[in-house]
């Protein structure tokens, strides 16, 4: 079934039971999440996949907009803190060279992934680190491959989703961006955030309505969804990716900040999702109504 016929009703549910959570058959065990070498894998034998993060793939300073990447990325060192035997608990340590200590707790559960960063400058000088990037490859979930990626609109985005003005929008979105420094690509802007502290690819003149993006499984039955607080930006990438950026926006001496995410694997529901994430996410909900 399409996806197009999949939003028109925004009811369609295939594996849902109330609330949008897998049926009991379906969530006989919770997803597993293994960390190594920058990359985070959540697998589970009902995905058509494991899907891979670049977690993370950068670090980022303000400015980002139109200037070549290597004087926007702030270095970083990432290390396993512990993993717990389940496959369920990690923790990850990232040190950034400016001193930044962000400490990452990982939580896998039947259809979901839950993120919970505390973010510290235990220097004396104030920290540029104003966002970061999760990559999400999504190549296996949505059944393509990563050799389409780079072109102006790959097959892969045409699964992927965000919301405008309160409606759910697929990719290619109208008007569809294609200029910037790096091409192609396409990111959103959030209101709250400078346009010229984004990813350096083509730059939407739509604005999204929250943070809340994903895409549709090859066989549409299912959806793998993102969003963080406070957010960046959203963000369709050249290697069958989909960025939900989480936003830290610097860091004084001393200073610490909380910042929290989830990754929904979810049956095809986008009612319960949304009601689901505007009860995980609530400031998002309040700003967006509608």
């Amino acid at each position: 079934m399409r996806c197009a016929l999949l939003l028109a009703a925004c009811s369609v549910c295939f594996l849902a039971a109330p609330g949008g959570r897998l049926s009991a058959a379906d969530a006989k065990s919770p997803l597993k999440v293994t960390w190594e070498k920058n990359y985070l894998t959540i697998a589970h034998d009902r995905l058509p996949g494991p899907i891979r993060i670049h977690y993370l793939e950068a670090y980022c300073r303000p400015g980002s907009t139109d200037r070549e990447w290597r004087e926007t990325v702030i270095r970083h060192k990432a290390e396993l803190v512990s993993s717990s035997a389940d496959g369920r608990v990690i923790k990850i340590r990232d040190t950034l060279e400016d001193g930044v200590v962000v400490e990452h707790t990982i939580s896998a559960s039947d259809d979901e992934v839950d993120f919970r960063l505390v973010a510290r400058n235990p220097t004396d000088r104030e920290s540029q680190a104003h966002w970061a990037q999760p990559c999400v490859r999504v190549n296996q979930f949505t059944g393509h491959t990563v050799a389409d990626a780079r072109t102006l609109v790959p097959a892969y985005a045409r699964q992927c989703f965000l919301f405008i003005e309160g409606k759910l929008t697929m990719l290619p979105t109208e008007p569809w961006a294609d200029k910037a420094r790096y091409v192609p690509g396409q990111v959103y802007c959030p209101r709250q955030v400078d346009r010229n502290d984004v990813n350096p690819r083509p730059l939407s003149p739509l604005v999204p309505s929250n943070g809340l993006c994903g895409s549709f499984s090859a066989d549409g039955r299912q959806i793998m969804a993102m969003a963080w607080e406070p957010y960046q930006e959203i963000f369709q990438g050249v290697i069958a990716c989909l960025h939900n950026d989480f936003r830290i926006g610097g860091l004084r001496p001393g200073e610490t900040k909380n910042i929290r995410g989830k990754i929904y694997l979810v049956a095809a529901d986008v009612a319960a999702l949304v009601k689901r994430f505007e009860a995980d996410f609530p400031e998002q909900a309040a700003k967006n109504p509608g």
